[in-house]
């Protein structure tokens, strides 16, 4: 079960390294091609316009970059949100259908014995499910970053 956790943790912190080092390598043909653009949009605009209306226009270029890279952002966090949702949901029922955990809740069903095990089941059961209320409520609200 640790190795799966561990090969896990492996695959996607590579996978996250790579992504990150495609994604600044991006980001900088990005800055250097919208710089070329910027510069080349200020002269033209310089020489019809004047200068006031040069900077303008660098600044309502750089402010539409800068929506596109809000927007990307937005979007890449919700997606990543979803897909933690759904790895936490799988490894939950992944526990639960090991059959090593259900071998060892047999073995102490056996020993503690079925009478002494219900009350105890019982409240544990009473504390997961107010666990559980008071956690649905909390993660409804975004993460503070």
């Amino acid at each position: 079960m640790f190795q799966r956790l561990i090969d896990d943790f492996k695959e996607s912190t590579g996978t996250a390294l790579r992504l990150t080092s495609l994604a600044a390598t991006a980001a900088i043909a990005l800055f250097i091609a919208t710089s070329f653009l910027c510069a080349a949009a200020f002269v033209f605009v310089l020489e019809e316009y004047g200068p006031v209306q040069a900077c303008l226009t660098g600044a309502a270029v750089f402010f539409a970059v800068m929506l596109i890279a809000a927007v990307c952002y937005v979007v890449r966090r919700k997606q990543l949100r979803v897909r933690a949702e759904q790895a936490a949901k799988s490894a939950t029922h992944a526990v639960l259908a090991d059959p090593m955990l259900v071998a060892a809740g047999i073995q102490v069903v056996r020993a503690i014995g079925i009478k002494k095990l219900i009350p105890i089941l019982a409240v544990g059961g009473l504390a997961l499910g107010l666990m559980m209320s008071r956690g649905g409520g909390g993660s409804s609200q975004a993460p503070a970053e």
